[in-house]
Formats: C-alpha cells, sequence, structure tokens
C-alpha cells in the first residue's frame, strides 16, 4: 500500500474468518496501537481469501457457559469501541460474506466497497440474540429505519446490489478489482491533510447524532482550529504553485 495506508486482513480463512477469541483479543490489540501510530492516516479492512467474516465462531460458543459468553462479548465491546475511536478513517472491502459481527465490523468502518460476491446479514435473530456490537444502530443510520426493521427481523442476507441500494456499501466493484481500487481511494485520502480529514471523521460522525445547528457549531470549532495550522498554510502555497502539497500533520 502507498505511504501511510495500512491494511488489516482477516485471516482464518478455513473458518471462514469467523471472529473467535483470538482474533477479538489481536483486533483490540491492533486497533488500539494504531489510533497512537502517528503514521497511519487510513486504514482497510477486508478478509482473506473468500470471505471477509462469518460472524462469531459458533463451534467456539457452543456449550459456553452464560458467563463465558459475557466475557467474550464484553471483550468483542473493546475491540469494536478500539475500532470507532481511531482518528483516521477506516475503510471496509468487503470482500465476501460479512455477516453478524463480521457485517458489524464492516458497519463499523467509516465507509465501505463490496465485491460484487459480497454478501451482508444481521442473522442473530434465528440464533436467539441480536446484534450486540452496534449493528442495529448502523443499520438504522444507513438504511432507515422500516428497511432496518425488515433486515434485522428476519435475519435474511442481502447481496452487494441491495447492500448499494440500502446505503451500507458506497461502490460494488468485481471482486478482482476491489482491492486495487479501495487502495487507490484510501491513497487518495492519505495524500489529503491529515489534520482536516480527522477532523472530518470527528464531524460526520459527531454530527450526525446532533441537531442541525450544533453540529454547525461542532463543524466550526474544527474549521477555526484548521485554519490556523501550516499544513492549512502549506495546502493554499501549493495550490498556487500549481504543486503538490506536503503535509505534516502540523
Amino acid at each position: 500500500p502507498s505511504p501511510g495506508v495500512k491494511v488489516v486482513t482477516l485471516s482464518r480463512p478455513d473458518a471462514a474468518n469467523a471472529l473467535n477469541t483470538a482474533m477479538g483479543e489481536e483486533l483490540l490489540a491492533l486497533w488500539t496501537a494504531l489510533a497512537k501510530d502517528a503514521s497511519v492516516r487510513v486504514a482497510v479492512l477486508t478478509g482473506a481469501g473468500r470471505f471477509f467474516c462469518d460472524g462469531a465462531d459458533l463451534k467456539e460458543r457452543d456449550g459456553m457457559s452464560d458467563q463465558a459468553w459475557s466475557d467474550q462479548h464484553v471483550m468483542f465491546e473493546a475491540m469494536i469501541r478500539a475500532q470507532l475511536s481511531c482518528p483516521f478513517p477506516i475503510i471496509a472491502a468487503v470482500n465476501g460474506a460479512a455477516m453478524g459481527g463480521g457485517c458489524e465490523m464492516a458497519l463499523a468502518c467509516d465507509f465501505a466497497w463490496a465485491s460484487q460476491t459480497a454478501r451482508l446479514g444481521l442473522p442473530e435473530v434465528g440464533l436467539g440474540i441480536i446484534p450486540g456490537l452496534g449493528g442495529t444502530q448502523y443499520i438504522v443510520r444507513a438504511a432507515g429505519e422500516r428497511r432496518a426493521a425488515e433486515l434485522l427481523m428476519s435475519g435474511l442476507p442481502i447481496d452487494a446490489a441491495q447492500a448499494l441500494d440500502f446505503g451500507l456499501v458506497n461502490h460494488v466493484v468485481p471482486p478482482d478489482e476491489l482491492m486495487p481500487q479501495v487502495l487507490e481511494r484510501a491513497r487518495v485520502i492519505a495524500g489529503k491533510a491529515p489534520l482536516s480529514v480527522k477532523a472530518l471523521k470527528k464531524v460526520v460522525r459527531g454530527g450526525a447524532a446532533l441537531p442541525l445547528d450544533k453540529a454547525m457549531a461542532l463543524e466550526l470549532v474544527e474549521y477555526n482550529r484548521l485554519f490556523k495550522t501550516k499544513d492549512r498554510r502549506e495546502g493554499v502555497a501549493a495550490f498556487n504553485q500549481k504543486r503538490t502539497a506536503v503535509f505534516k500533520a502540523e
């Protein structure tokens, strides 16, 4: 990948990249470390092989005590919070089926691209539970209440074209073009002013849950902070000198 772009690959291809305790702990540690790494400007989350992530590993969960289930889920909650807390954008490259917790990890990214072969679903209702890593809320915010209700209550998966129609993914591309195109989009974002990109993540995420006047006030706080930076001066100078800006996050 380009400078500043980090690729995170879910890699249990023999188990459809299902999320087990070990993978959850690794992701928690990884997102926590990346959040503190100033060299990371954009991350891409994808899966190895034919699947993105088939959700929680139900073989590992079979026969689990209530306490063990609870302990595992508390760790998964910390994992998703660590992902959501990353100050840089995370793009999901959904290369295949993203089910349950796998779908939630994709939806917790700032935006997603999908392969034509991808399917997304939250089948928890058929297992006697509901999504517990934010899935119900991501779907409502992206697709609206009525489409979310049908998707969640039926537990049925949708294909990439329908995920695009629902606003769950931004683009659908042929399988062999997914990573090249996502990495190119990541390269473009990594080349922009990093303080601006981080501010945009904050304002888009934070503003979505606020009334318009408060959201606009949040935008102005970031705007007023940014125009005093060295990167803003560099951006304007580069534009006038017809050269590529060199941003230093200062």
